[in-house]
């Protein structure tokens, strides 16, 4: 793997503000790691017809892509949960097993969420296969109705799924699911949930999602950060942190080749003079590697400058338009509008300095579904609320195509 981190001071007013991003990636030439994934269905019964057609196909994508030495195994649910395919070997029987069981799906009423993720966890606790990460990826378009459905009991299977290293995805489909359940699910194991529109979707959204699960090089990517002459310092991203007196270590999860994970701190600062020590960790081939990050200095002016502060107003945009969107749910038309115009403010920043690899447009775009729907009413908010809940998350837990051109600046 190869680290950076880039940081730049700032004011605002009479307080300085210094900010780091530390960036992590693997280096081109290194192999992937084979995968365990238990993938889960939702067959309840707004799944029938084109939806579970569609999960269908992009099931069979996992399968079509795997691997004679990854294990892959199939857990299905409406009212009731069940591992139709335990984890298997994806060889040339393995993969006629899942297929052939992807097949025979009928749908049914109810939606046991909790039980089938309880289940995944069993299948995937039960079968120890040295060097490869267990993962779940969950596929559902409902709210769960069978089983705990609270958000408090979907807030501790989450975390717990992260404590036993479990690494979850999710994608959610149209408008009926709870995003922040599968905020809850998937952000303690530093991934974000992916929304989908609708079943045409669903082919590009895990065509993302094994980008990431058969790119991954390295698990368990930490970066502790001790600061010096500061007040205060704020992980800006969502990834799970821990303290330890002087220093906060930052759970980036886990790094796939082609992409980049990264993460932002900000702090006041109260002295002349302001440093940062960095050390990351990383299980590479069930080694655990470390590695001391030089930080550079950089100005506000230089590409690497504006991307950092460009960042930082990305972060408050998409947390200013998730809100908007939900005081809009509750018809608070006022509070809506108020932070519209904050995420509006945001996005000029954004626009102002145009840092490459923020993108710009579909900011714009989506602002732009906001505005109509709190001037006019347009739009199906329900839709564009969960679009705004999974941009979010996104932003939030960053895993970024890495862009060679700031590597020259």
């Amino acid at each position: 793997m190869q680290w950076t981190a880039w940081s730049v001071e700032t004011s605002r007013g009479d307080q300085k503000e210094g900010h780091v991003l530390i960036t992590g990636e693997a280096a081109p030439e290194e192999t992937r790691s084979p995968v365990m994934v238990n993938l889960v269905l939702d067959r309840s019964g707004s799944m029938k017809g084109a939806p579970l057609s569609a999960a269908v196909e992009a099931a069979q994508q996992l399968i079509e892509r795997s691997q004679p030495e990854d294990f892959l195994g199939l857990v299905l649910f409406d009212g009731v949960a069940e591992q139709r395919v335990p984890l298997c070997q994806m060889d040339a029987r393995g993969k006629r097993q899942m297929t052939e069981a992807l097949q025979g799906i009928q749908t049914g009423r109810g939606t046991a969420l909790y039980a089938a993720l309880e289940m995944a966890l069993k299948g995937l606790k039960r079968t120890l296969v040295p060097g490869r990460k267990p993962r779940m990826l969950l596929l559902t378009d409902g709210e769960p109705s069978v089983g705990p459905d609270t958000q408090d009991a979907f807030d501790e299977l989450g975390q717990r799924l992260a404590d036993e290293k479990v690494a979850v995805h999710a994608l959610g489909l149209a408008k009926h699911y709870v995003a922040e359940v599968l905020q809850a699910l998937t952000e303690p194991s530093g991934n974000a949930f992916e929304h989908v529109d609708g079943p045409e979707g669903l082919g590009e959204a895990m065509g993302g999602v094994m980008a990431h699960v058969y790119g991954q090089v390295a698990t368990e990517a930490k970066v502790r950060v001790q600061p010096s002459g500061f007040l205060a310092l704020t992980v800006r991203h969502a990834f799970p942190t821990s303290l330890d007196m002087d220093a906060v270590t930052v759970s980036l999860g886990d790094v796939s080749r082609g992409y980049a994970r990264r993460v932002l701190l900000s702090g006041n600062i109260v002295a002349p003079e302001w440093s940062l020590q960095l050390h990351a960790t990383a299980r590479e081939n069930s080694d655990v590697r470390h590695w001391k990050i030089e930080n550079e200095r950089v100005s506000t002016d230089s590409a690497r400058g504006k991307l950092i502060v460009g960042l930082a107003h990305e972060l408050e945009l998409v947390t200013e338009e998730t809100a908007a969107w939900l005081s809009l749910a509750r018809k608070d038309l006022e509070r809506a509008e108020q932070q519209l115009e904050a995420a509006e403010g945001h996005l000029r920043s954004v626009v102002t300095l145009a840092p490459e690899g923020v993108p710009v447009r579909r900011h714009l775009e989506r602002l732009g579904d906001l505005r109509l729907a709190v001037e006019r009413g347009e739009g199906d908010i329900p839709l564009l609320i969960r679009r705004a809940q999974s941009a979010r998350a996104g932003t939030n837990v960053s895993q970024v195509i890495p862009l060679n051109a700031y590597r020259r600046r």
